[in-house]
């Protein structure tokens, strides 16, 4: 039967484009159809077609997501903007490298050196390889966030709780930055603030009113920002100064280590006592918790130019090498500086003589660039976290970024609980055994490898590899979750007691 249409090539795709007569503005815009051939790079490799518009022309959707892809930037393509591989790798580092890493020297003392260098690479790579996972099933079923596609794989129960999760997690993040900010700048019970040192007793000696002047001076500028690309320059910032902190931290610690002034480290761990074994069994989830970076793991490759899965692990993978190395060389050169008077948070560790030349200079220079650092951290971190409160909150409305007054509202009212949690909060290492046996496990590794064999088995695309590892970090995280909470409850009936 003869008909006037042609079928489209497979390895071609309809370009329309429209446009007015410019002698007659009144006359309807005239539409030009191109037949245009797809560039094996952009048009076969993502898997997906380009449109001149933005508008993703896929009839191919899930059913399950419908067919409005708009709403799915995961795998929207049309806006080449976006941020780099550079960007995309400082805005992940900055998320993993905050404070956590002020409580592994201490986990380090803990650990003894072999078996804390040991578990600081086995995280980073389980970590890598559950970001690698998350991504590749966001993708498969178009997900723009850790909450979709949790719920594709485990239900809509599942993403609640997720999502609550993640809350937990960063605001319990945020509020420890908070509480290093005070105790560095304006001293705890048994340390010295900077302001102290520099200017005596003062106004600055009121803890809770210094951090509510950073909170408002310097945090909620940058929290007010809407989107997580416009942080990258204050990311690379902030890697710069975790890379300071540990470059200086080194080289004090190799001068003391040359002139032998350092005693000699514990190899593995102590045994010798309950509180010790109290500790071992608490020290795995501090570890976790400094490597969850997965509730950002989505904005970041949203907002990647020419986002692609490939590219994504590429980020992960230079993040996680990055992190492993910055982690070991703080672990390490903390714990040797201060043996076994090594605080929870060992900047403030730095409120003494070190025992070398320019002694209070260095120790400013940590401190303050620390303090710093964490302030460019804090609205990456806080980007997420309004994120998933507005997802929790205000399901089915216009996106946050269409909605300035939503996003500012919602800042300010985090910013003001994030402020008062902090006033409540003892110290770091309490909020980081806790977060870190319950919710850091769950969002680096239990709901990533639960989603891998779930979906994996609807869509047969996991390897047998991939379910092995799967299982073993499934079990691994639920293990780390259990030994964790029955050390945190040890722990509160001993000081109890």
């Amino acid at each position: 039967m003869n008909s006037a249409y042609s079928s489209i090539p497979k390895r071609s795709y309809l370009e329309l484009q429209s446009h007015n007569d410019s002698q007659n503005l009144g006359s309807p815009p005239i539409t030009h159809v191109n037949l245009v051939p797809f560039d094996d790079e952009e048009g076969v490799g993502n898997g997906y077609l380009h449109s001149s518009n933005g508008v993703h022309n896929d009839d191919g959707f899930d059913e399950d997501l419908g067919p409005d892809f708009d709403n799915h930037p995961l795998i929207d393509t049309g806006s080449k903007t976006g941020s780099g591989i550079s960007g995309a790798v400082f805005n992940l580092t900055t998320t993993i490298i905050g404070a956590g890493i002020m409580a592994l020297p201490a986990a380090m003392k803990v650990l003894g050196l072999v078996l804390g260098i040991f578990v600081i690479i086995l995280m980073g790579l389980l970590s890598e390889y559950s970001v690698e996972l998350l991504v590749k099933f966001s993708v498969l079923v178009k997900a723009s966030s850790y909450g979709e596609v949790v719920q594709h794989a485990l239900g809509r129960p599942a993403k609640v709780l997720s999502e609550i999760f993640i809350i937990v997690n960063n605001a319990g993040v945020l509020i420890v930055y908070l509480i290093i900010m005070g105790d560095v700048m304006s001293g705890s019970l048994n340390h010295i603030g900077v302001f102290d040192q520099w200017l005596g007793h003062g106004l600055w000696d009121h803890r809770k009113l210094l951090i509510l002047v950073i909170v408002v001076l310097l945090l909620a500028p940058l929290c007010a920002l809407e989107r997580i690309e416009s942080l990258s320059l204050t990311s690379a910032a902030s890697v710069a100064l975790a890379v300071l902190f540990v470059v200086v931290a080194c080289v004090i610690a190799f001068i003391k280590l040359v002139e032998g002034k350092i005693e000699s480290p514990r190899i593995g761990p102590d045994f010798g006592s309950k509180k010790a074994i109290l500790d071992l069994l608490v020290v795995v989830p501090i570890m976790t918790n400094a490597y969850v970076c997965h509730f950002n793991v989505q904005p970041i490759y949203n907002e990647l130019e020419g986002r692609t899965p490939q590219k994504m692990n590429w980020v992960g993978r230079i993040t996680t090498v990055i992190c492993i190395v910055v982690y070991a060389f703080t672990s390490v050169s903390g714990y040797l500086l201060f043996g076994q008077g090594t605080e929870s948070d060992v900047l403030t560790n730095f409120d003494k003589n070190l025992g070398i030349r320019f002694s209070s200079e260095l120790n400013y220079i940590v401190r303050v660039g620390y303090i710093f650092h964490l302030v460019l951290v804090f609205p990456v971190v806080h980007f997420s976290l309004r994120q998933t409160v507005d997802a929790l909150l205000f399901e089915g409305s216009a996106p946050l970024l269409e909605s300035r007054k939503r996003s500012l509202g919602l800042t300010a009212v985090l910013l003001a609980l994030i402020y008062f949690g902090s006033t409540m909060i003892p110290n770091i290492w309490t909020a980081f055994k806790v977060t870190g046996a319950t919710t850091a496990v769950s969002l680096g590794f239990i709901f990533p490898s639960l989603i891998a064999l779930r979906l994996g088995q609807q869509r047969g695309c996991l390897s047998f590899g991939e379910k092995f590892l799967s299982r073993l970090m499934l079990v691994f995280a639920i293990l780390v979750g259990i030994f964790g909470m029955i050390g945190n409850i040890y722990s509160i009936e001993s000081q109890s007691e």
